[in-house]
């Protein structure tokens, strides 16, 4: 999810062009956006903002993978969310960062200085329009996260997971999901476990699990390769075709 390449200075190579919040927007307002945006890289394990961090821009995903984590008081850390290609970071009017922000593998970002982009929004009917959608989707995404980490089995999770992040992979490349689909995980093992909740040990025993009974393929250390969509589907203990992808 990491190795697409653009030209900065033309939106229309952009590779999450079609997913952004910039989206719908015509000609004239993507040169307004372009006044007020720079690109940001970060490497992998790198922090890109803490939470209680005053909030100085918002950005865009272009490329990467980065996590969304809470510190409790006693010092415990919960991965909360994943940020994939042309997810929003960043709450217009708020000041504050609700949350711990860290790239999980080299991350480049698209960032609009807030202020500006604030204006923008009120000016801009397409910007808000699309914030909303990305928004909803993102509380559709998180309910179906609940579901998955309060009730489904270890290898559920680890195919749904996998599932989601297949669909998106195949979303942010212009293609539908289909057989014979490859991706790069962007996870290692220590972090899905720590994403669902489960132990390193279960985590690798259900993957040599799906892989033993051909659901899925792996290729090196990162690249799975999904032999039959539905296959997969089935695993995860729920009918996801409607499933939110983002």
């Amino acid at each position: 999810m990491n190795d697409i390449s653009f030209n900065p200075r033309d939106c229309g190579t952009c590779p999450i062009r079609h997913r952004a919040v910039c989206s719908r927007c015509e000609p004239d307002e993507l040169e307004q956006l372009d006044a007020i945006k720079y690109y940001r890289t970060f490497e992998a394990g790198q922090p890109v903002i803490w939470s209680g961090d005053p909030m100085e821009f918002v950005s865009s995903v272009v490329s990467g993978i980065a996590t969304l984590s809470q510190t409790m008081e006693d010092g415990r850390t919960q991965m909360v969310g994943l940020l994939l290609p042309s997810d929003f970071i960043g709450r217009p009017g708020r000041d504050a960062a609700p949350f711990d922000v860290v790239a999980v593998t080299d991350l480049t970002l698209c960032c609009f200085r807030k202020k500006p982009f604030e204006d923008m929004m009120e000016k801009t009917p397409a910007i808000g329009t699309r914030l909303l959608q990305m928004t909803l989707d993102e509380l559709d995404s998180a309910r179906e996260w609940m579901l998955v980490l309060g009730r489904k089995t270890a290898r559920e999770k680890i195919a749904s997971l996998l599932t989601i992040l297949g669909r998106r992979d195949a979303s942010l490349h212009k293609r539908p999901p289909r057989d014979g689909m490859s991706f790069e995980l962007p996870l290692t093992r220590e972090s899905m476990a720590d994403y669902l909740g489960l132990t390193l040990e279960t985590v690798s025993r259900q993957i040599s699990a799906l892989k033993k009974a051909g659901v899925i393929e792996l290729q090196g250390k990162r690249r799975v390769i999904i032999p039959d969509l539905e296959a997969l589907i089935a695993e995860t203990g729920s009918d996801m075709d409607g499933a939110p992808i983002t």
